[in-house]
């Protein structure tokens, strides 16, 4: 009998944080919404991010608004961690 082995699945976990980005200031029992590795959840957590910037809760300078959507919803949403003051997008597996 063959035996499969679980693969591990992409997601992405949506932070508010300090402007040190550290581990102790991101509250995973408020931040508790996970994104798939999909396009649509990847346009859902966008929608997120702009959420938090249109609430005052994060920041995001007008000339990397488009960067940081592009990687976002067409990239590695980790990569626009770079251009969020007061946020983070953190990688999960899932299995």
């Amino acid at each position: 009998m063959a035996t499969t082995k679980a693969t591990a699945k992409k997601a992405y976990v949506f932070f508010n944080c300090d402007e040190e980005k550290s581990e102790k200031s991101m509250n995973i029992f408020y931040n508790n919404e996970v994104f798939k590795d999909t396009k649509t959840s990847k346009k859902a957590l966008w929608a997120k991010v702009l959420e938090e910037v249109e609430a005052g809760r994060v920041q995001i300078a007008d000339e990397n608004l488009k960067a940081a959507q592009d990687a976002v919803v067409n990239g590695n949403p980790c990569d626009a961690g770079q251009y969020l003051h007061f946020g983070e997008i953190v990688e999960v597996l899932c299995h």
